[in-house]
């Protein structure tokens, strides 16, 4: 089974992809760039690596939210590096993160060029919502 749920807090996509589809138990959650909410393409958050690295993984926190979901979720990512030579400081951003059992994760280059984007990074998480008490 597959759906692509309403992220009504979430901006919509910028093209035609979602941001997320949910199928088999698991959540997919397309690379986010690091675009604060209510921004616009090429308005990064941050114009260093890790700034950018933390709205990515925010704007993933807030996907899952919507979903009942939590970072702890995520299994598996896939970090998106214009210049490898980011990587260490990718890194150390990333960990503030996954601080604990931090998700497989894989390194890639970004195929897209788009002046001052550093990073995006995609998600798979475990799709077990949290129950309403």
């Amino acid at each position: 089974m597959k759906a692509v749920p309403d992220l009504p807090n979430h901006p919509k996509p910028l093209g035609p992809y979602s941001h997320c589809v949910v199928a088999n138990g698991l959540v997919f959650v397309s690379a986010q760039a690091p675009i604060r909410p209510g921004g616009k393409a090429g308005e990064w958050a941050a114009p260093d690596i890790a700034g950018q690295t933390r709205q990515c993984l925010t704007n993933i926190a807030s996907i899952l939210e919507e979903l009942g979901l939590a970072l702890t979720s995520v299994v598996k990512t896939t970090v998106f590096l214009v210049d490898p030579a980011d990587f260490q400081a990718m890194n150390e951003a990333y960990k503030e993160f996954f601080p604990e059992e931090p998700p497989a994760r894989s390194p890639a280059k970004l195929g897209i060029a788009n002046p001052g984007l550093k990073v995006a990074i995609e998600a798979i998480a475990v799709y077990e919502p949290k129950m309403e008490e």
